[in-house]
């Protein structure tokens, strides 16, 4: 493999997809009645549901590409809302279509990034960054929904999953002591050095964590003004779960309040598997399946995933491809000596 390349999905990918889209449909066809009744409640819905259902996935979007861009330019690279935002979507839909994707999204980020004035080291940086800002914002409307829930829904598995992520919390808390402190870096590169006289594996983990470390330098040193792209990525976790629960007013369905952001919220980690092209099947499932543990009927559980993932997905992957295809043919056209840039995207 060429450097630079990205490994395609493997036999194992290929069979777990299979195995999963085969078990959805065994499924389908054992809740016939559970999606009657969801076909029924979606052909009622309300229009103004849609539409403000619509609006707060827009805003949604426009609060994730503000992260990436408030990181390019506090880097040095100026970035325009416009082409900020069409870039994040083209790599979304890069993402959420093709099989592997998030590994595609992430090269093809990283080589416009690179290309557009933003440099390598700046381009990772961003990716990186940007990436963290929304697994802890993400974490935290996990906890938040887990304080709201109580003791009702699946208590025990809660219990684990909050574990697990905060084992990826003290990771991300390593990585910010190196980033942030240098008696912290040169206390842990001592520590290193010594273990690293028996193994050369873990030296070479401490020049993988010291460059990654370096590139997020690149973009900010200060904390406080990291508080508005946190806010952005709050943001842009809150106006998707708005989207769902405006979903659930459109079709007329209660809304379980007291376990919606965890149900959210571990909804969007479960997606994060990306065992099927668009996480199709996995998102739906998880979804209805948690919506029913807290107390919603399973026929109204149905109508509400689809419409939240027409609204949320379906309807941004033709938007999404539309600015990859326009974001490639305006570097066609700036490769042609004289060619102005498209003014769509200044």
């Amino acid at each position: 493999m060429t450097r630079g390349a990205v490994a395609g999905p493997g036999w194992l990918w290929w069979l777990c997809t299979g195995l999963i889209l085969v078990a959805a449909g065994l499924v389908a066809l054992s809740r016939r009645h559970e999606l009657v009744e969801a076909y029924h409640l979606i052909t009622r819905v309300r229009l103004p549901g849609v539409v403000v259902a619509a609006v707060f996935e827009a805003m949604s979007v426009l609060c994730f590409a503000a992260v990436p861009r408030w990181l390019l330019r506090t880097g040095g690279s100026q970035w325009s809302m416009g082409r900020t935002a069409c870039t994040t979507m083209a790599g979304n839909a890069v993402a959420g279509a093709l099989p592997g994707g998030a590994a595609f999204s992430a090269a093809w980020m990283f080589r416009y990034l690179s290309r557009r004035g933003a440099g390598q080291a700046l381009a990772a940086a961003v990716l990186v960054t940007a990436g963290a800002l929304s697994a802890l914002s993400l974490f935290l409307l996990l906890v938040t929904g887990v304080l709201v829930a109580g003791s009702s829904g699946p208590d025990a598995f809660v219990r684990r999953v909050v574990g697990a992520l905060m084992v990826a919390l003290a990771g991300g808390l390593v990585i910010l002591g190196l980033y942030r402190f240098t008696g912290f870096r040169r206390v842990l590169r001592r520590v290193w050095a010594r273990t690293g006289r028996q193994s050369r594996r873990v030296v070479n983990a401490e020049d993988a964590l010291i460059q990654l470390a370096e590139q997020v330098r690149e973009v900010q040193p200060r904390l406080l003004p990291w508080l508005r792209p946190f806010a952005f990525a709050v943001l842009n976790w809150m106006l998707d779960a708005a989207c769902l629960t405006t979903g659930m007013w459109a079709l007329g369905v209660d809304v379980p309040w007291h376990g919606l952001l965890f149900v959210y919220a571990l909804t969007q980690i479960a997606s994060t598997l990306r065992l099927t092209p668009g996480n199709l099947v996995i998102a739906e499932v998880t979804l209805s399946a948690l919506l029913v543990v807290y107390g919603m009927q399973p026929g109204q559980a149905i109508a509400v995933t689809f419409f939240y993932r027409v609204v949320s997905f379906w309807a941004l992957q033709p938007i999404g491809w539309a600015c990859l295809i326009g974001l490639t043919f305006e570097s066609a056209l700036e490769s042609r000596k004289g060619r102005p840039r498209a003014r769509w995207l200044r």
